[in-house]
């Protein structure tokens, strides 16, 4: 587990997420051109589970099954 600190809504706060969470979140908000912490901060304003990483965690599910339901391109 790997922790990092943010400011949200005011209030700093430490995240606990594995490595590998670490990286899908940093991806994820380098593709919608995010910084980390404004992705983490809309993810703490839309969301339903009671738990910050938690969240974060379905977050970043939600995120790759959509991509994963995109028709993949073929080049003729």
């Amino acid at each position: 587990m790997q922790k990092r600190s943010f400011s949200i809504a005011g209030h700093r706060t430490s995240i606990a997420l594995e490595p590998e969470f670490w990286l899908a979140l940093e991806e994820i908000a380098s593709v919608r051109a995010l910084s980390l912490a404004g992705l983490v901060r809309e993810i703490d304003e839309t969301r339903e589970a009671a738990n910050l990483s938690s969240a974060i965690r379905l977050s970043i599910l939600a995120w790759y099954r959509a991509r994963a339901a995109e028709p993949i391109e073929t080049a003729d």
